[in-house]
């Protein structure tokens, strides 16, 4: 078979299956539920860790008799006193230097900067021929003065290699002596350093033997303020951020970055962040939109785990931890001032606001890159959605009031990938002076898919390119994105999972399931609708419910261990199906994926093994909730995702380009632009062909990619190009916003109960008003909005207070509202009424509520309110507990 099949077995120390390699400290064994401290047993056949009546402890006890390893104990945050009292055993107990350097090789040169970390990417590389271990080790000059401390962290990969790191706290001081040294210790000495540092109590004296490795040169220095911009393109379920570093974005950029490839000047730099998954940290250029509570135990001071390390603590915690996760922070838009209660895994609880969780989820990325392009930055480019871009521009304003967000030059999320193509474009002349373009932008990221339209044309002026650009939001389905994908890919592994631990053994037949054939799929859509084709599917999936439930929101009336293991059910299935979809639409010739519990000798060619540390399923046996450690042997296949998935995509698509393929405008657009992780999936560029022919589509795709696809960063490349290229003097720009088309109807009710629209579903935001009036002392006025389908998405009420009316004429109410009220609507208005006007908002994403009344003949005006087209409640949450 051409192609890769892909299988998954649990993760071991160098991802070897030899039984007893894997050592566990006590610290990791305290974080595992009782079910991960079983499953531990089960793998390693200790058979006195399998007895029904084995408490938590005992597991523990157990494991780490057979398979404990030593705890490493590296000074990390900053406890006061802990320098001095380092400085005092130095003066007091290093005394005998040992004569040998041990084989030890150090970094010539070392260049470090205030507030900043040391990780791995700096590359300050430790090479051994033996005896080093992690431990801590001290910067000290001539005169044995402290002016710093690092941990010694090793390389599984490379033995006898090492890192030297330091926490973003870590102190460094500036000595007039500049002859630094290096000081390594055995472990029991760098242990007795930890103690003391950490310990307010005095220790007993000891002997502190020490290897001291000269250094070439030490540099220490203040991080530089650059005029570099960073763009970041804030993602539902993915995050991106990088730079264009200029010669010259700072004064001294660092020598071993540049010697390293950490930072190339005159490009592009993206940002990458530490995946620690598995062992071997990889460093990738995004980061999961995903926040965790680490510690709030101090309401005033939480600390947070951002990205893999919050998803690596769910799974640490067998997806059953208390400590509080919060996916899709994105979607907080509308009601971002709301307060959350979030715990942590010890169950201390605390109250935080969103604008905190959001706020020091950018911040992080913030700092990473300032870490990583050793610069402060004071001026950023955060992308949004171009129906949603004021919104998102006054929030980030709100949240990062210390920094220069860019507001007259942003681009929202289309313009920026679109953009993209255009710079492309002027750079292989691919356009006519003059001669006007028109584009589709498809964007389909991790929870929302949107349509906008473009009309540009490019003139090469006498001193630089003219960019005339006209945009337009055409569309939008706020319920389909990435996360669908996942979810229906999730819904067909626990039907399959549910009949092979119910005993039936044999395949789940997709077809079963899917009723159309793969070619009449399209056709079922268009005629009976997309529900038509997942209703089998749906139905199995909740009869699979009785098997492996999922749904932990109807667990909370439940005990405590029932609800844990529900919930963990739904985010092991929700990753699981995650990394498939990544691993089957990241390579084209991937075909098959299985789950295994090893590697198999004589393996197919074609076998792609994804490792994971343990098989986490609760399963139904005999009306309980029973630990499952068995891999259920099923093989899934491309043909079946692509099947499953193949009408929700087409069902998205033709919501987007029926009615311009049945008004003949298609044809007016040179190209249509796929973007977004999502788009690179082949259904798409199916689906559009069913009405565009395939050369119009753009969707070039590498046949290989990396972990971090290229539509992923076409959002991020774009805004940095277009900064960059405004900065240079390259282009000049004109860009209009036009009127958005509304995906949405907002209607209320007469008194007799008959339904009136004020606002038509697909008509642009700069149409005319509707209104619907009632007597004065009306309170509230209910009014409903409706997605382009029908479905009712939410009630707003206004609420309408006398107090709040003021006395005008109309030529008060033009000055203010323009032509949006025409004279005729309130000349009509009678004594006792108030008409209650509704109209859209061109650059809010919502509708205004403005009541103009009559009373005495004297015109009153009242209080305008916007409401949001979307809210929390109207959007698809798939972590809301009820899947």
């Amino acid at each position: 078979m051409n192609g890769y099949t892909y299988r998954l077995h649990p993760d071991a120390a160098s991802r070897e299956r030899i039984r007893g390699t894997t050592r566990y400290t006590r610290a990791e064994l305290m974080d595992m539920t009782t079910f991960q401290l079983r499953n531990i047993c089960y793998k390693e056949r200790m058979v006195e860790g399998l007895g029904p009546q084995t408490d938590r402890e005992e597991l523990i006890r157990i494991i780490l008799k057979f398979l404990g390893a030593d705890d490493v104990l590296c000074i990390g945050r900053v406890h006061k006193g802990g320098f001095e009292r380092i400085q005092q055993a130095i003066n007091r107990h290093m005394t005998s230097p040992l004569s040998s350097d041990g084989g030890i090789s150090v970094p010539a040169r070392l260049i470090l900067y205030e507030g900043l970390k040391v990780d791995r990417l700096d590359r300050y590389i430790v090479t051994a021929a033996g005896g080093l271990t992690d431990s801590n080790v001290l910067l000290v000059n001539e005169s044995m003065e402290l002016c710093g401390i690092f941990n010694l962290e090793q390389d599984e990969a490379v033995p006898g290699t090492f890192y030297l790191t330091a926490d973003s706290g870590a102190r460094w001081e500036r000595s007039r002596n500049r002859q630094y040294s290096l000081l390594f210790f055995r472990k029991r000495d760098s242990e007795y350093l930890y103690k003391i540092y950490y310990s307010d109590k005095p220790l007993p004296p000891v002997n502190i033997q020490y290897t001291k490795i000269p250094l070439a040169h030490l540099d220490i220095r203040e991080l530089e303020q650059t005029q570099a911009v960073l763009a970041i393109d804030f993602g539902t379920s993915n995050t991106t951020a990088g730079a264009y570093l200029h010669r010259g974005y700072i004064q001294e950029p660092s020598s071993q970055d540049l010697l390293n490839g950490r930072v190339r000047l005159e490009e592009i730099n993206y940002v990458t962040f530490p995946d620690t998954t598995f062992k071997n940290t990889d460093w990738i250029e995004v980061l999961p939109t995903a926040v965790s509570i680490a510690d709030c135990s101090e309401p005033g001071n939480i600390l947070y785990e951002f990205g893999y390390e919050a998803l690596k603590s769910m799974r640490r915690g067998g997806y059953s931890s208390r400590a509080s996760v919060f996916r899709g922070i994105k979607r907080w838009i509308s009601d971002y001032s709301k307060q959350e209660e979030v715990v942590d895994a010890q169950g201390n609880a605390a109250v935080v606001t969103r604008l905190d969780i959001v706020r020091a989820y950018l911040e992080h990325v913030i700092l990473t890159a300032e870490h990583q392009f050793k610069c402060r930055f004071k001026r950023l480019h955060l992308s949004a959605p171009v129906k949603m871009k004021a919104q998102f521009l006054e929030m980030f304003s709100e949240i990062l009031p210390e920094y220069e967000i860019e507001s007259e030059h942003a681009l929202d999320e289309g313009m920026s990938v679109l953009y993209n193509t255009i710079a492309d474009g002027i750079e292989r002349n691919a356009f006519m002076e003059g001669v006007p373009y028109q584009a589709l932008v498809i964007d389909c990221g991790g929870g929302t898919t949107d349509l906008s339209s473009c009309r540009f044309t490019v003139e090469d002026g006498q001193i630089a390119y003219k960019l005339d650009i006209h945009t337009t939001y055409e569309n939008g389905d706020t319920n389909f994105g990435g996360n669908n994908i996942t979810y229906r890919i999730m819904q067909f592994m626990k039907i399959v999972f549910a009949d092979y631990y119910s005993g039936r053994r044999a395949a789940t037949d997709i077809d079963s399931l899917i009723a159309a054939p793969g070619a009449d799929v399209f056709r079922q859509v268009d005629e009976a609708g997309v529900q038509s084709v997942y209703a089998e599917l749906d139905r199995r999936y909740l009869e699979a419910e009785q098997i492996i439930p999922t749904a932990y929101a109807h667990r909370e009336h439940r005990s405590r261990d029932e609800y844990l293991r529900v919930r963990g059910n739904f985010h092991f299935l929700w990753e699981i199906a995650e990394e498939m979809k990544q691993q089957f639409f990241r390579k084209t010739g991937m075909l098959r994926n299985r789950f295994h519990s090893a590697i198999e000798d004589g393996q197919d060619s074609d076998l792609q093994i994804t490792t994971m540390e343990r098989w986490f399923l609760s399963v139904v046996r005999n009306g309980e909730l029973r630990d499952e450690f068995e891999f259920p042997d099923v093989v899934f296949n491309i043909k079946e995702i692509t099947q499953l998935i193949k009408a929700d995509i087409y069902d998205v698509v033709r919501k987007f380009l029926e009615e311009f393929y049945r008004e003949g405008r298609l044809g007016q657009y040179s190209m249509i632009k796929l973007t977004g992780q999502s788009c690179r999936i082949d259904v798409f560029r199916e689906a559009l062909k069913e009405f565009v022919p395939g050369r119009s589509i753009e969707f070039r795709q590498k046949p290989a990619e990396g972990r971090v696809p290229d539509l992923k960063l076409a959002c991020l490349r774009g805004a940095i190009r277009y900064l960059s290229a405004r900065k240079t003097g390259a282009i000049q720009a004109e860009i209009t916003h036009e009127a958005a088309v509304i995906p949405y109807t907002v209607s209320a009710y007469t008194h007799n109960l008959r339904q009136k629209v004020l606002i038509n579903s697909l008509e642009r935001s700069d149409g005319l008003p509707g209104s619907i009036s009632r007597p004065f002392e009306t309170a509230e006025v209910e009014l409903y909005v409706s997605g382009s389908d029908g479905t009712l998405r939410q009630k707003c009420v206004y609420v309408n207070r006398k107090e709040n009316y003021e006395q005008v004429v109309y030529e008060d109410i033009q000055s203010r509202f323009g032509t949006k009220i025409p004279q005729d609507d309130t000349d009509s208005i009678m004594n006792g009424e108030t008409k209650f006007f509704v109209f859209a908002d061109h650059s809010h994403w919502g509708f205004h509520v403005l009541p103009v009344a009559r009373r005495d003949e004297q015109l009153l005006l009242g209080h305008k309110r916007l409401f949001a087209y979307e809210n929390e409640s109207s959007e698809l949450d798939f972590f809301d507990g009820l899947k």
